[in-house]
């Protein structure tokens, strides 16, 4: 195996490895995202993608390559050749093996690295939906708990309104309660108040009859006294 090769199949191989770590069940996304944001990435960043793009190129032209290979010795021509000359028939299958395994090794290797960038996106945006979940299910329970409150708040205030209610259905009922009894007593006052003046003008009627009987005595009193007076004068005389 020449030195591109065996570098393709050693790369193969650390893609497989890497591969197998990133889908281990026990090691989470978020823990996947904290080592991605270490700071040797940020700084490999800028090159991150031009290294990508490169490895493409070179591995689509191995892959190429070796397709081309493989075209060549599976080709009718050489093989009808090699069946007059069976070392050159040995040789052919050999050049024919080894262009099918190369072929083999830079297709996997250029699919598993395009599965590799995408994991690596994908578990990133798990991690930061996981974030984003924890977040919206911490506002959901502050939303959960802030209506529980408002809730709270409002079965208070209505009960405090139907006491009110109760309260004034009680002050309503007293006041008129209240009334009644006020309107009673004046009810009562003023049938006092009229008995009262009823009596001031029949003592008005009597004090006026009083006053002319006793006039009426005055006048017969001194009627009385006038003839008695004339009588002694004439004594006297």
């Amino acid at each position: 195996m020449t030195l591109q090769w065996t570098f393709v199949a050693f790369f193969l191989y650390a893609e497989i490895a890497v591969n197998l770590i990133l889908c281990l069940p026990f090691i989470s996304a978020k823990r996947w995202r904290s080592v991605f944001n270490w700071s040797i990435w940020n700084w490999l960043t800028p090159y991150w993608n031009k290294a990508f793009l490169a490895m493409i190129i070179i591995l689509l032209i191995l892959f190429l390559d070796a397709l081309r290979e493989v075209t060549k010795y599976s080709a009718s021509g050489p093989m009808m050749d090699a069946k007059l000359h069976p070392n050159l028939f040995d040789h052919l299958h050999m050049k024919l093996f080894r262009a099918q395994r190369n072929l083999y090794i830079s297709g996997f290797s250029l699919f598993l690295w395009l599965i590799l960038r995408r994991v690596v996106t994908l578990l990133n945006q798990v991690a930061g939906a996981s974030e984003s979940s924890a977040s919206m299910q911490a506002l959901a329970e502050t939303a959960s708990q802030a209506a529980k409150k408002y809730q709270e708040g409002n079965l208070v205030l209505r009960q405090a309104l139907l006491d009110e209610e109760k309260v004034s259905a009680a002050n309503k009922e007293l006041v008129k309660t209240e009334a009644v009894r006020l309107e009673g007593e004046l009810k009562a006052a003023q049938d006092a108040v009229r008995k009262s003046q009823a009596e001031v003008e029949a003592m008005k009627k009597q004090s006026k009859g009083l006053a002319k009987e006793y006039d009426r005595l005055l006048s017969e009193h001194q009627q009385l006294q006038n003839p008695q007076g004339s009588a002694a004068d004439k004594k006297d005389q």
